[in-house]
């Protein structure tokens, strides 16, 4: 069966020219479909995660890297997309150097429209179709950048809210530790006082017994103090897993 490369040269050269525009467009709009998918996966994946992190403990690192980690899936798309141009062209034959047709097909599809790299006369129809698919999918890209870059404003301004929440709840808790240690505190010097005033007329024996007594009583104080802590920090810790949980969401945010 002969290639695909033996075929285009049986075509006559005055045909060439309208063959090259006829091939470009249909890779052009296999690339382009390509595109679409690819962005609406990213774009998909940004808002499930934004949805997710609006929900429980703020977390403003994790925000920064999925805003980074979508702009290097973009990057990434585009450089696919060109090698898959490079293939094509290899594939047609009109370039033999996997090297060069990557040269070749990134400088047409940014536009930049310069190098040593040429399709021939009969074929170099296929450059602006290359940048034509550049100048789709580029402008695709902007309009699912400015989305991302408008949600993760806004998710960015919740999570900063929902931190100086956290750093109120982790206040407030702090304060109630305090009050707890200081009233176990108080609570104790007060028992203490009370068995010395009983011990001061007791014999030996009930001193003993008082003494032991205290000791009891102190344990208790101290169980008692340390679950009152344990109740506070499950409380702080319920509270902060708790933020955004009431925060309404955009329709938008929530599909899927």
């Amino acid at each position: 069966m002969p290639s695909l490369s033996s075929l285009l040269l049986k075509i006559p050269d005055e045909l060439k020219p309208m063959a090259a525009i006829g091939i470009g467009a249909i890779i052009l709009v296999l690339l382009v479909l390509f595109h679409g998918f690819g962005v609406h996966r990213i774009l998909v994946s940004f808002q499930r995660a934004d949805v997710r992190m609006r929900i429980g403990r703020p977390h403003l690192g994790r925000a920064g890297f999925l805003f980074g980690w979508s702009v290097f899936l973009i990057l990434s798309l585009h450089i696919a997309e060109i090698v898959l141009w490079a293939y094509a062209l290899i594939w047609l034959g009109l370039i033999v150097r996997a090297a060069d047709a990557i040269y070749f097909c990134a400088n047409a599809y940014t536009t930049l429209g310069y190098g040593t790299v040429d399709l021939g006369p009969n074929w170099r129809n296929i450059s602006p179709i290359i940048a034509i698919s550049g100048l789709f999918t580029f402008a695709w890209t902007t309009s699912v950048l400015v989305s991302i870059v408008r949600t993760y404003l806004r998710l960015i301004e919740q999570l900063e809210m929902e931190r100086a929440e956290q750093l109120n709840l982790r206040a407030a808790a702090r304060t109630a530790e305090y009050t707890a240690l200081k009233s176990e505190t108080e609570e104790i010097k007060a028992h203490r006082s009370q068995a010395r005033e009983r011990s001061k007329e007791a014999s030996f024996s009930e001193r003993r017994a008082i003494r032991k007594e205290e000791k009891l009583e102190e344990k208790q104080i101290h169980d008692s103090a340390r679950a009152e802590l344990q109740k506070i920090r499950d409380k702080e810790s319920h509270d902060e897993d708790m933020l955004g949980q009431t925060t309404p969401q955009n329709d938008s945010e929530v599909k899927k």
